[in-house]
This record gives structure tokens, C-alpha cells and sequence, in this order.
């Protein structure tokens, strides 16, 4: 994978600043979503709007959710298409969004290789686990499983591969004796809430270099890779 220009992909290239439009897809309740919507609100992420919600299911309560905040929404279905087919519909509404960075909130389908193509290294996405481990579906009930006493959530870029993309930002959270996937999940959608409107920070304020696999913080202005 060739190194990546943050500040170029995301910042552009214009002297006035201007917000960076978010565009995010999901696929079910959207409480992701709606915490970076609270985060645009209250301040704690700035310089950023949202500039459309994208479902792939029409009886998704995100969207909805969306519609009633006023938020600009598309549903594209991906029920009995083509993967390609449907990707592409939805990477032209995003560029007729001029979206800057795509934010992936519980949607639950993987990207194709043309739609990373589109926006490389400008997807994020949020799993809760700690990366890399307990990848894909049942991440908590895997972490109960395995006997670990640490879980959290990540926060990553989309790659072609389920999960593995450059880690952003991770938190931890304890897992109790008495816990099961329920109260693990609610502790770690806590933190995920906090997470992405952080992790969203870090990769639009473009002060960052990626080497090998590691997200670092830019050591110099002379430096925009390594």
C-alpha cells in the first residue's frame, strides 16, 4: 500500500478554511451517528458538518432518525443487487455530496474494491473490539468466550480486508465477571460514542503520518510520510 497524504486527501488545497463534510452510512439504529451529530453540536468536533446519511435499508431507524433531524438522507437497497451495482450508486451520492471523509455507523456490508478506490484511505469505520482482535460479527460474545479481561472499541480505516485497516484510536474497557454480551456491548458503545468524534478529530485536522501500519502523530512539516 502506497503511503498516505493525509493533509492533501482531506484538507484539499484551498487557502480558506471550510467544513468538512461528513458522509455516513448505516444500516440500523445509528447511535454512532447520531453521537457524531451531538459531537458537531456541543463543539467537540469542529470544523466538520454532516452532508448526507446514506442507508441501505429503508426500515433502518437511523435514517430515520436522520430525516427527523433534517439531516439530508438517501436510501439506496442493496437487498437482490449487485454489490457493484450497488456501490456505485452510492459513491455517486457521495461525490454529488462532496463528502471529504465517509463514516462508516453500523453499516453492515463490506466495501468493494472500486468504492475504496473512490475514497482511499478516506473511510473510517468502528468495531467493537479491540482490533486485531475478535473481528466481524458477535465481537462481544467472542471477547466472553475467550476469557479476556480487556475489551473497547476501534476505530480504523476500511481496507480490503474485514477489519484490518490502520488503527486510529482504540479504547479499553473492563470486562466483569458478571457480564454478558449485552452489558459489554452498552459499556462498549459508551465508548464508542466518545471514540469516533475523537478518532473523525485526528484524521480531519490532517497533523498525521502512517507508517507501516502505525497512525503517528506528524513529527515535522517537512514530513509527510514515511
Amino acid at each position: 500500500m502506497e503511503p498516505a497524504k493525509p493533509r492533501q486527501e482531506i484538507r484539499g488545497s484551498g487557502e480558506s478554511p471550510r467544513a468538512h463534510r461528513l458522509g455516513i452510512l448505516l444500516s440500523g439504529r445509528g447511535s454512532n451517528f447520531l453521537a457524531i451529530a451531538d459531537g458537531i453540536t456541543q463543539g467537540r468536533l469542529t470544523q466538520a458538518e454532516i452532508a448526507v446519511v446514506i442507508s441501505n435499508r429503508r426500515d433502518a431507524p437511523g435514517i430515520e432518525a436522520a430525516r427527523i433531524a433534517g439531516f439530508s438522507t438517501e436510501v439506496i437497497e442493496s437487498r437482490g443487487r449487485q454489490r457493484a451495482e450497488h456501490d456505485a450508486e452510492i459513491i455517486a451520492s457521495l461525490q454529488a455530496h462532496q463528502v471529504d471523509l465517509v463514516c462508516l455507523a453500523g453499516y453492515m456490508r463490506l466495501l468493494s474494491a472500486e468504492f475504496l478506490r473512490a475514497f482511499p484511505q478516506r473511510i473510517l469505520n468502528i468495531h467493537p473490539s479491540l482490533l486485531p482482535a475478535f473481528p466481524g460479527l458477535d465481537a462481544q460474545r467472542q471477547a466472553l468466550d475467550y476469557g479476556v479481561t480487556v475489551s473497547g472499541c476501534t476505530v480504523h480505516f476500511v481496507d480490503e480486508e474485514l477489519d484490518h485497516g490502520v488503527i486510529v484510536l482504540q479504547k479499553a474497557v473492563p470486562v466483569l465477571a458478571e457480564d454478558d454480551e449485552h452489558t459489554l456491548a452498552a459499556r462498549i458503545l459508551a465508548q464508542e460514542h466518545v471514540a469516533y468524534s475523537e478518532a473523525i478529530a485526528r484524521v480531519l485536522s490532517g497533523e498525521y503520518r502512517i507508517a507501516g501500519r502505525r497512525f503517528l502523530p506528524r513529527s515535522g512539516a517537512q514530513t509527510e510520510t514515511e
